[in-house]
């Protein structure tokens, strides 16, 4: 099956429909790929970069057994349809055993290893977890003390399953390992160990001796799931506070995998290798490094639990693609800046076709710059969460145009409309038209599991079907191909003007220093909203916000998109996938602008917080030095259009609410 070109191809597709035969679950769509030959490569891991050549493997035969028995373990823990089994892993083989197995015979929930404790528990609670998968003690990793400490305040959990990573060191150096693992419960929990640092009601247990007792032939559950069941629940959206839980279904899943497959064609098939470096606590990883190639019989390669993050990876990252023959791989923009710095030197890269970009848009720049470096085309795409991952992408054989995200998938209905203000559907954009992206399909989720978070996100045509108003702004060019033109909430509104935020960042990606570069808006009583960039260099260069700003006064053209502000940071904050994590340069804008304003209404030293709500918004808290202070405070405040309070030393009067904590950032001077 020949790869997609253009639209006439998705088209077509459309034509014939989906086959009858679809599987039924994410489970059945494995073991269908498992069958075109259970000796082929599965799943090849290696723990660190250093060892890159001597992975772990397992042939499709042996990965299916090992999804089964993960199943029936959970079905003997009493794991059902409806019940949630959470994992808080990092990128292992048992990370996919679990997703795979959880979803087999119940949901499996989602949460990233990098949050606090606190908002882990948070997540755990949200679920309503039964059965919980980590990582039990190790020296030298932090998770554990992070979950063992909010336990207790998880009332639904029954289960606890720990996953040793002792177990993967290389034969003779297990031993070792185990012991270690062994001394480090010693000096976390004394002699009781685990079993005595967790909650008395919850039973533990050790992931890699309990699936072996277990049978993986087939499912031992009376009652297998079907499409129309629940999956998996994916954290997504808020910045701060509870995120919302997406809920999606077998066949939302099996959907998506089966149209990706269809524009990727042979590219994703037996023979073929695919390299898994984003973090499997996103759809991105789980679906495009995971279900897709698994239901056609392809190789995945594991790097590291830390993936792209892991010691190493990046600067040997040529040497893992021309040892494993890597055809393709799935990355964030701020990765592919990276690899821009490791030069590909005589290394055999011939075998990549292409590389696949998403989460964040691509600047065209570092798109085109890394192209004609290394020669490797990139598939920049679009999806979301709640449309299971995969909505658009350019196409493998056809034109690739440096900018857009590509024609939609096949199957899925994707276009820009017109809302009014009241965010109801006027009508259907024209070519070139900017409106609000919306997208329909089997592969788009079923709600949040917050009933008030699904209060507008629905669109009705008038047409019968059910779109999802993505929160995206775009247009559709007369070829098919969609351009995201800014995020509404990411939009700069300067005055009543709107300000895209790549106009200001592609401009500073033109820059030879520039690494990555995001622009955010900071508050401002006059205008609402100024525009302010935030850049990090490449290693080894220079410049300075003076410089900056000469370069852009040639390459941005619209006056009111000029940046008042250009910091220059040492490290970009960045999201567990490698996304710029803008929410962050936006709390530090804010409370910068607010702690000047008070300056300039006489209010000295005074400390200002934030704190975000996903349905009140922002809040301001100020303590004071002084009660004195707390009316010119109050005056300068009420120019902002955020909820606020105030303390002081002396008393206390508020106007609104909220609390947070100042955010900090090293800037280099």
């Amino acid at each position: 099956m020949k790869a997609v070109a253009n639209e006439q191809d998705v088209l077509a597709i459309e034509s014939q429909g989906q086959p009858a035969d679809l599987p039924s679950s994410t489970y059945e769509m494995i073991c269908r790929g498992a069958a075109i030959d259970p000796s082929a490569p599965a799943l090849s891991f290696f723990a660190t970069a250093h060892d890159y050549a001597n992975p772990e493997r397992w042939t499709y035969g042996e990965l299916v057994r090992d999804i089964t028995r993960t199943a029936n373990m959970l079905s003997r823990l009493g794991v059902q349809r409806d019940t949630v089994v959470a994992y808080v892993l990092p990128n292992l083989p048992e990370t996919h055993l679990v997703v795979w197995g959880g979803e087999a015979v119940g949901i499996v929930c989602a949460i990233n290893p990098l949050l606090e404790g606190d908002a882990i528990g948070e997540l755990l609670n949200a679920s309503g977890a039964s059965v919980l998968v980590t990582l039990a003690p190790y020296p030298g990793t932090d998770l554990w003390p992070k979950v063992q400490a909010v336990l207790h305040k998880v009332a639904s959990l029954k289960h606890l399953v720990l996953i040793n990573l002792a177990d993967h060191a290389p034969g003779e150096q297990r031993f070792a390992a185990r012991m270690l693992q062994r001394g480090e419960c010693s000096r976390l929990h004394g002699e009781e160990g685990v079993r005595g640092a967790v909650p008395a009601q919850i039973n533990v247990h050790d992931f890699a001796e309990a699936i072996a007792r277990e049978p993986g032939v087939a499912l031992t559950a009376a009652d297998p799931v079907n499409r129309d069941d629940m999956s998996s629940w994916f954290c997504t959206g808020g910045t701060t506070g509870l995120p919302k839980i997406a809920m999606r279904q077998h066949g939302n899943e099996v959907a998506n995998a089966w149209s990706a497959g269809q524009v990727l064609g042979e590219s994703v098939g037996p023979g073929k290798t695919i390299f898994c470096g984003l973090p499997l606590f996103h759809v991105n990883a789980v679906m495009v490094t995971g279900l897709l190639p698994f239901s056609r019989g392809a190789h995945v390669v594991m790097g590291t639990p830390q993936g792209y993050r892991g010691e190493g990876v990046v600067q040997r990252f040529w040497d893992i693609v021309a040892h494993y023959r890597i055809n393709f791989f799935s990355g964030v923009p701020t990765l592919y800046g990276s690899l821009l710095d490791i030069p590909v030197g005589e290394r055999d890269i011939s075998s990549l076709e292409y590389g696949l970009c998403g989460a964040a848009p691509m600047p065209v720049e570092l798109l085109r710059a890394f192209q004609a470096r290394t020669g490797i085309r990139i598939l920049e795409g679009y999806g979301l969460t709640e449309g299971t991952c995969i909505s658009s992408v350019n196409p493998p054989l056809g034109d690739r145009r440096a900018g857009s995200i590509g024609l939609r998938v096949p199957g899925q209905g994707m276009k820009a409309v017109m809302v009014d203000e009241a965010g109801r559907y006027v009508r259907d954009c024209v070519a070139d038209e900017v409106g609000q992206l919306v997208i329909s399909g089997p592969n788009v989720f079923i709600g949040y599991m917050r009933p008030e978070q699904n209060n507008g996100i629905w669109l009705d045509l008038a047409d019968g079907g059910r779109w999802l108003n993505t929160g995206d702004l775009g247009r559709r060019d007369a070829d098919g191909y969609f351009w995201l033109t800014g995020r509404k909430k990411e939009l700069i509104i300067r005055g009543g003007h709107n300000i895209d935020p790549a106009a200001i960042e592609e401009a500073l990606h033109r820059h030879p220093a520039v690494q990555i570069a995001a622009a955010v808006g900071r508050p401002d009583v006059h205008a609402g909203e100024l525009p302010v960039a935030y850049v990090q260099l490449k290693p080894g260069t220079s410049a300075n916000e003076a410089e900056m700003a000469a370069f852009l006064r040639d390459e941005i053209s619209e006056r009111a998109a000029f940046p008042k502000g250009i910091r220059i940071v040492e490290a970009m904050p960045l999201t567990g996938v490698g996304k710029i994590f803008k929410p962050a340069l936006k709390r530090l804008e804010t409370v910068d602008a607010l702690r000047s304003a008070l300056v300039e209404a006489g209010v000295e030293r005074a400390t200002v917080s934030i704190a975000e709500d996903a349905l009140r918004g922002i809040s301001v808290h100020v303590e004071l030095p002084d009660t004195e202070l707390e009316s010119l405070a109050a005056c300068a405040l009420g120019r902002f259009p955020f909820a606020f309070s105030i303390a002081s030393a002396q008393g206390s009067r508020s106007s609104g609410d909220g609390d947070g904590a100042s955010e900090t950032l090293r800037v280099s001077k």
